[in-house]
């Protein structure tokens, strides 16, 4: 038996290694186990969201949008650039340098608050001990008082479309293409069908996104999503509602996809590349041994009740691997939660004030509940909505497509939820997310001073438009 610690942690994404950062400053000896390998075959921290997910599609959208906007969007300025060409290599070098300084940053992290790092697969045994064998077949056991599963989640794979890593990519594989493809069929319109569709979109591909369900972005605020909708249509993206693929065949360097229409009726395409971004789904492969005691719920989630505690004793799990929405900061504050928990103290997470971004351009944002929603549940509401194009800074920026969407009570005023699709809506409905976490009203919020003129004064205007009050719109009903 090896060395015993108060906390071991398997998997060092935003679950894990906040989890066992917080431990450690917390006094309990830790450690954080990880198994990612990276292209130089070295071990690294960071998990799907540094190495192949929030960061690396960041850099990407970043990198792309500067593209777009010295080739199509800076006449408008008086800016004029000449011709504008695009090194894909350079772009993707670019991202690994970004992956690869942020995973850097963790293991710095790691060695300033003595958490100790190892490296190998982690599966848990009975009696909280941790099994880790490294990359050479290496086994080591060890003790702990509390182990906090992290093992995140991995893309959802679909029959008719088997990836193959060339041809047929999930999203690890979309952020490794060396040229833009001339056409690009994407299945799947959610977060990361939006995300990389659009990086490719911006340097030129003919982008395709085929979406199953009827309605677009079906877990957003209605009146945001079709604005969304409209916007990136717009931009060029060919959004397809009510299509079901039923199979594809690799046919040389293209593959050809088919799918069936809200009738029935069947059609094919033929693509340079295919992304299947579909979904994510929990990772819990060798993760458990049969007498560990954690239990899995019917979705294959580990299980957890509200503080993030497993059915196996001193056993906690957070972030994907855990029921509720798939969001690195999620996992990150249920890392901290935990931690804390685990050193005596009880805080407790508000699983209500969640904010929830797309970052497409102009990003979608979203906090607390839909109009859809609160109506659903029978409450009654006011809604307030401003549009970007009535800001000044939104203006002057050229930057005016979306709106900001404040829903509150009727009777009490207090915010339920705030919607946003429009430049940096995921920094605005930061704003509201804090004044719900304190239980602001509409008017608390409209009675703010901001800077003017600044992008904030949309979120002031839409508050202030739920009573009736909006300064710089007119508003839907009479001012009291």
């Amino acid at each position: 038996m090896s060395e015993k610690f108060d906390v071991i942690v398997i998997g060092s994404g935003p679950g894990g290694y906040v989890a066992a950062i917080r431990a450690a400053q917390l006094g309990l000896k830790t450690a954080c186990v990880e198994k990612w390998v990276n292209k130089e075959g070295k071990t690294i921290n960071g998990g799907t969201c540094l190495n192949v997910g929030c960061i690396p599609s960041k850099a990407l959208l970043d990198s792309s949008w500067k593209y777009h906007e010295a080739k199509d969007a800076l006449d408008v300025h008086g800016i004029e650039t000449g011709k504008v060409k695009i090194d894909v290599k350079k772009m993707i070098e670019r991202k690994d340098g970004v992956v690869k300084q942020m995973s850097g940053g963790i293991a710095g992290l790691f060695m300033a608050n003595k958490v100790t790092s190892i490296q190998g697969t982690g599966k848990l045994l009975a009696g909280k001990k941790v099994e880790v064998t490294d990359k050479d077949g290496n086994v080591t056991v060890y003790e702990a008082e509390n182990v906090i599963l992290a093992s995140g989640s991995v893309p959802v794979n679909i029959p008719p479309a088997p990836v193959d890593n060339k041809i047929i990519v999930d999203s690890t594989g979309a952020l490794e293409f060396t040229d833009v493809p001339k056409r690009l069929g994407v299945i799947g319109a959610g977060v990361i069908g939006l995300e990389l569709g659009s990086v490719w979109n911006r340097l030129g591909a003919d982008v395709v996104v085929l979406e199953a369900l009827d309605s677009f972005l079906a877990i957003m605020d209605q009146q945001i999503a079709k604005e969304s909708q409209k916007i990136l249509k717009k931009q060029g993206l060919d959004i397809r509602l009510s299509c079901r693929v039923t199979g594809s065949e690799v046919k040389g360097k293209e593959v050809v996809v088919t799918y069936q229409d809200k009738e029935g009726n069947e059609h094919q395409e033929t693509f340079d590349k295919l992304i299947v971004c579909v979904g994510r789904r929990p990772f819990t492969e060798g993760l458990l041994s049969e007498d560990a005691g954690v239990k899995l719920d019917e979705r294959g989630f580990i299980y957890v009740n509200d503080l993030c505690m497993t059915s196996a004793p001193g056993v906690w799990a957070v972030g994907d691997v855990v029921r509720g929405p798939m969001l690195a900061h999620k996992a990150s504050e249920e890392g901290v939660v935990v931690a804390e928990r685990i050193a005596g103290q009880k805080p407790m997470m508000n699983y209500d004030v969640i904010p929830n971004v797309i970052y497409t351009h102009p990003e979608i944002a979203a906090v607390g509940r839909t109009e859809e929603q609160v109506k659903a549940d029978g409450e009654p509401y006011n809604i307030g909505v401003f549009p970007f194009v009535a800001s000044g800074r939104a203006v002057a920026a050229n930057e005016t497509a979306g709106m900001v969407k404040i829903i509150a009570h009727a009777e009490t005023d207090r915010v339920l939820g705030a919607h946003i699709v429009g430049p940096s809506a995921a920094d605005l409905v930061q704003q509201v997310a804090i004044a719900m976490e304190f239980g602001s009203s509409a008017e608390d919020i409209g009675m703010t001073v901001f800077g003017h003129p600044t992008l904030s004064e949309t979120v002031k205007e839409a508050a202030l438009a739920v009573n009736g009050h909006a300064i710089h719109i007119a508003n839907r009903k009479k001012r009291k």
